[in-house]
């Protein structure tokens, strides 16, 4: 029960900051959820946390919803994590893991130096955005921060960018947890998680949107991508120590 006590208040954490940074909460929440359980049930507790917690913005900020830019990102987001949570099932655990955390690594590395950078606006972007971060969600459990790339290059206020980013990701999250558990990555075991979890991404969201008032987002996002290098190193690390 302890691992649990633990995993809830990282999870708490991860939820908290990633509303705050805008990165959603999978960049940080996935590589320390993986160091408490198995990889592939790590993929299915993910979408089942996200599916709440990307509910508990959509309430939280319902007064801002881009929906233009939510419906053309997030169609092919939808399209390609089905395909990447498909393709997931065929590939090693240890291959994954590993390529979560290389995946996470570099991402980190590129958002600290180009982190007031944006892409064009325009909507090939928007495509290829939803393309690149639906498929890595499926496959290695996060893509938010190359959603969160790629929106930034529309100038949303914070608000919309936010609820506008939590739709897409309530469809990705919706059809990525249907395909793992089809494979067979929602275990039993894992149920009991379902109504904590519930709690902790609206907890989570709320305790965020009050911090989001007050602090500067750019702060939180080096706290952010500054955690997940250290997480992806331990898991780079551990994987070939092991």
């Amino acid at each position: 029960m302890e691992k649990y006590y633990m995993f809830y208040i990282l999870a708490l954490i991860a939820e908290i900051i990633g509303t705050i940074s805008g990165f959603g909460s999978s960049i940080l929440f996935v590589p320390l959820a993986a160091l408490f359980f198995d990889f592939k049930a790590v993929l299915g507790i993910t979408a089942i946390f996200h599916v709440f917690s990307n509910l508990s913005k959509l309430y939280l900020f319902k007064h801002g919803i881009a929906k233009n830019i939510a419906i053309k990102m997030g169609i092919p987001a939808i399209a390609f994590v089905i395909l990447g949570a498909w393709l997931s099932k065929f590939i090693p655990q240890k291959n994954i893991e590993i390529l979560m955390s290389g995946f996470l690594l570099l991402i980190a590395i590129y958002l600290i130096f180009n982190i007031n950078k944006s892409i064009q606006q325009s909507n090939a972007n928007l495509i290829k955005g939803g393309i690149v971060s639906g498929f890595t969600a499926g496959l290695v459990g996060t893509g938010g921060a190359i959603r969160g790339l790629t929106l930034t290059a529309f100038d949303l206020e914070k608000n919309v960018f936010i609820a506008t980013s939590a739709l897409i990701d309530l469809g990705v999250d919706s059809s990525r947890a249907l395909v793992y558990f089809l494979n067979g990555y929602v275990q039993k075991e894992f149920l009991i998680t379902i109504p904590v979890l519930l709690i902790i991404g609206l907890l989570g969201t709320w305790i965020g949107k009050l911090i989001l008032t007050k602090i500067k987002q750019s702060i939180f996002k080096y706290i952010v991508l500054g955690l997940v290098l250290i997480t992806s190193t331990i898991q780079i690390v551990k994987y070939f120590w092991d």
